[in-house]
């Protein structure tokens, strides 16, 4: 690892800044932010060390930049994203699309000579974001799947587990889950009690959603994450063949011309009935949503908007200069590597 210098910290810093950016907005891999801005093998070769218990000093404090700028992007942009979201739904996911496919040709150049592998791979990663995005639209509610604490801690392993990968979005994995806009809103409100110094405002961002996402990213990156690194090892073309399925087949739960509908006196949200005083304090964020037919502007503007999303991920995948997994001579990951040329 290059000695540390202003310009190495600066990357840090910047790379982090955008793998937070990436960990707010579905579809954009916070592995392929740290790829472009050059510090990805310090991230990875960090949390290695630390796993292991090692600690080399140049690894530790670059890797120290990149979780404090990442924390402080997400801390202060997770209000306004969530607010996009919840009020111009349809845009903001024909922009997720985008930025998904633009992810495709990093894990794409990293397939191996063993095709059948690499195939049985992709179905099971399809299989799996599909069956997802199945299980959600099933659900009366658009918060998701499941909530409460283990919930959160869930989501907040397989967030983080995504995370080490480049080519995987972990926040469109929280998005499937149902946990991607409940997230938002309590790093929001830790945000707003901080500000306000509202004691109970902390504690319940704390202990609702903050701490148990927090443990769940601990346990993603320290033991998920070398599950991961394992399996690659042994069985690369699987892999990248899965992992390229979870991301192609994460578009499935993104269709983008749906809307949240505000819910009556009497309908059920969350397993209680509403009445008109709990109705009031109904978040437009928990509303169910339905599909709705779009006018021909509204095809425009999301085509367009799934297009920007498109080149801004190529654009990152440039500016990284293709850089993916190592291969070995059949295109197998060797050690768990990292190209950095």
């Amino acid at each position: 690892m290059p000695k540390l210098s202003g310009k190495r910290l600066g990357q840090a810093a910047f790379g982090g800044v955008l793998m937070g950016l990436a960990n707010l907005v579905p579809g954009i891999s916070g592995g392929t932010m740290l790829l472009a801005t050059g510090v990805y093998e310090d991230f990875v070769g960090g949390i290695a060390q630390l796993t292991r218990l090692r600690f080399e000093r140049e690894r530790v404090v670059v890797l120290a930049v990149i979780v404090a700028s990442t924390a402080l992007a997400i801390l202060t942009l997770a209000g306004p994203t969530k607010g996009l979201v919840v009020e111009h739904r349809w845009l903001m996911y024909s922009l997720f699309i985008g930025l998904t496919f633009g992810g495709v040709p990093l894990l794409w150049g990293a397939i191996g000579e063993d095709k059948r592998a690499t195939w049985l791979g992709f179905g099971v990663g399809f299989g799996v974001m599909v069956s997802l995005a199945v299980a959600q639209w099933t659900q009366s509610s658009g918060s998701g799947l499941s909530e409460g604490p283990f919930w959160m801690t869930i989501a907040g392993t397989a967030a983080a587990s995504a995370m080490i990968l480049p080519g995987v979005s972990g926040s469109y994995l929280l998005l499937l889950l149902g946990a991607y806009v409940p997230i938002l809103n309590g790093v929001d409100q830790l945000k707003n009690g901080l500000k306000d110094a509202d004691l109970q405002l902390l504690t319940e961002s704390v202990t609702t959603v903050v701490a148990p996402v927090g443990i769940g990213v601990l346990l993603g990156v320290l033991l998920v994450s070398r599950g991961l690194d394992w399996i690659l090892k042994r069985y690369p073309d699987h892999t990248t063949g899965a992992l390229l399925g979870l991301l192609v087949g994460s578009v499935a739960g993104l269709w983008p011309f749906q809307r949240g509908v505000e819910p009556s006196v009497g309908d059920t949200l969350k397993g209680r009935v509403l009445s008109a005083d709990t109705l009031l304090e109904v978040d437009p964020a928990d509303w169910p949503t339905e599909l709705f037919t779009p006018h021909i502007t509204e095809v425009g503007l999301a085509m367009a908007s799934l297009m920007l999303g498109l080149g801004l991920t190529l654009i990152i995948g440039k500016l990284g200069g293709g850089r993916g997994l190592r291969a070995g001579p059949s295109g197998s990951a060797t050690r768990g590597q990292y190209d950095a040329k």
